[in-house]
């Protein structure tokens, strides 16, 4: 990504999304006053993060019991009420579906790749679906000091173990036929990518004509396989970014305010709830409705608009679909690919 000299400035930079992740499927029940457990409280609080400022929602669903729901028919029925309570929200569907580990000491697994496909088939649609790149570690905990976690679930050594160990299953196979159904589908990937040599496998993927949209991404700051929360890894990723990639900034735990608010000044967008983050300042809880306001109260501190839901929809480019490879580079900013016998750097043609 380029910046000019003029783009700090607010009145040239897009309205801000603030994406919202209130279910924090990790977490047990009892680990939060802010976790929402039956079917209506999880769409009122979807309505409260949208009434607090926040345009883009990231959906996992528990069931009845409190334990996150690996049903498609569960999905199917929380994106109903969704549509109706929050209409104009954006909805992406976290593609792990649910890996929370059955009971204390168990794998923390993703489903297999037969079910993640199934997202393809949700009814009615989401937005969009969150999709990892390259299998990894996703060691959640590496990041997570003993305050972080006092007084939840990830405090008792079997169950942070089974986190400790947790892998992103995501090979080549899977993420070309992942990326075929939900394009197909009409629903949006929205990239979650820990380190630059992700976004360099997507970079191909586009190349190769895998994948043919636009390029909305979050730069996941969490480490344990991942970019850590170093504003030197953030930058690196922003200036290996395209010039038309929509990026959001997403950290985890207390790191998720200092990197959101450098986002918001620098015209990006941001990522909060408890799925990342329990905490205000050190010892002090805060739910994700406060999170998604004290974002809104520092993009109106620096001047910049807080998009609405139809501006999020539009800085998504919702619906937008690309007939080629080289029609999806030019969108995006990159090169154009290589022709045959073409030496140097391919150039850009002119408008």
């Amino acid at each position: 990504m380029n910046f000019l000299d003029d783009s700090l400035l607010p009145e040239n930079q897009p309205p801000l999304v603030i994406q919202v992740a209130p279910y924090g499927p990790e977490f047990l029940p009892g680990d939060s006053d802010d976790i929402p457990v039956t079917m209506d409280e999880q769409v009122q609080k979807a309505v409260d993060c949208w009434n607090a400022g926040a345009t883009v929602l990231h959906v996992h669903v528990r069931e009845a019991d409190g334990k996150g729901s690996k049903r498609l028919s569960m999905f199917n029925e929380m994106l109903a009420r969704l549509r109706e309570a929050v209409p104009d929200m954006l909805l992406q569907v976290g593609g792990s579906i649910s890996f929370a580990p059955e009971g204390e000491g168990s794998d923390a697994k993703w489903l297999n790749d037969d079910t993640r496909h199934m997202l393809a088939e949700l009814t009615p649609r989401p937005d969009q679906v969150t999709i990892a790149i390259n299998t990894n570690q996703m060691n959640v905990c590496e990041l997570m000091s003993a305050d972080d976690v006092a007084g939840t679930s990830l405090a008792l050594p079997a169950y942070q173990q089974a986190y400790t160990e947790m892998t992103i299953p995501s090979g080549p196979a899977f993420v070309a036929e992942h990326l075929r159904r939900l394009q197909a589908a009409g629903i949006q990937p929205h990239f979650m990518l820990g380190d630059a040599g992700q976004l360099e496998t997507v970079e191909r993927l586009i190349r190769r004509g895998i994948y043919t949209g636009p390029l909305v991404l979050n730069w996941v700051g969490i480490g344990g396989g991942a970019d850590g929360p170093n504003p030197r890894n953030m930058m690196e990723f922003i200036n290996r970014c395209p010039d038309n990639a929509v990026l959001t900034i997403e950290s985890i735990m207390r790191n998720v305010l200092p990197l959101g608010t450098m986002a918001i000044a620098m015209g990006l967008h941001v990522r909060c709830g408890i799925e990342d983050n329990l905490w205000g300042k050190k010892g002090e809880r805060m739910t994700s409705v406060q999170q998604v306001e004290q974002f809104v109260r520092i993009a109106r501190e620096l001047h910049r608009e807080v998009a609405t839901g139809a501006q999020a929809r539009q800085i998504y480019r919702i619906g937008e679909h690309y007939a080629s490879a080289d029609e999806a580079l030019g969108k995006l900013g990159y090169l154009p690919n290589r022709q045959p016998g073409e030496r140097g750097a391919p150039l850009r043609l002119a408008a």
